[in-house]
């Protein structure tokens, strides 16, 4: 049971800390329903569990053998997270009440969390940290407990940025909290960059 409670602790530390699939979150939240929202939660969460549990059966082994394989992962999580910066900055501040094309839906949310050095470093270090040793019962079991926490923690980014747009619904006050989040957005990329 001590070993779950830690587990379940780092899972939440490790989630709802900010990152760059945490700011879309809240991004989300503030420009759409949170229906929308709660889809790229959904995307994001089973993309992180597939890259945990893929790490935890030996990926991240066989691809640090891969020359050049780091490198392309930052470059592909920088081009990716600049682009969603654009994004947020294109946008017009206007509140949409439905949901619409242009959200960050499922497979953004998942593919995002294959891009984002933050979850490979999370994953990586999680099953470092509790399995040493290869153990399928163990990395499942882990990926059962963080995989809600995971989903729960990324949902309250979108709940913070629903609240958010409920206090501000001035759209150009909107326009410059999205500008705020892409450069945060941009600025984690110095991360990848000098990190």
């Amino acid at each position: 049971m001590p070993t779950l409670l830690s587990m379940a602790a780092f899972a939440l530390v490790a989630s709802i800390s900010p990152g760059p699939v945490n700011l879309v979150c809240m991004s989300t939240g503030t420009r759409y329903n949170p229906g929308s929202g709660l889809k790229f939660v959904s995307g994001a969460t089973t993309g992180f569990i597939a890259l945990f549990l893929a790490i935890g059966f030996g990926l991240h082994t066989i691809l640090a053998n891969v020359p050049g394989f780091a490198v392309w992962l930052r470059g592909a999580g920088i081009v990716f997270l600049l682009y969603l910066s654009f994004l947020l900055v294109r946008d017009n501040g206007r509140i949409r009440e439905t949901s619409s094309g242009a959200a960050p839906g499922f497979i953004t949310g998942a593919a995002m969390q294959w891009l984002n050095p933050k979850a490979w470093l999370a994953s990586a270090s999680g099953i470092g940290a509790y399995i040493p040793e290869p153990n399928l019962q163990q990395v499942l079991l882990f990926a059962l407990v963080y995989a809600p926490i995971c989903w729960l923690s990324l949902a309250s980014w979108v709940y913070a940025g629903v609240y958010l747009r409920r206090q501000i619904s001035n759209p150009a006050i909107l326009r410059y909290l999205n500008r705020g989040l892409a450069l945060l957005l941009a600025a984690s990329c110095l991360f990848l960059v000098f990190g």
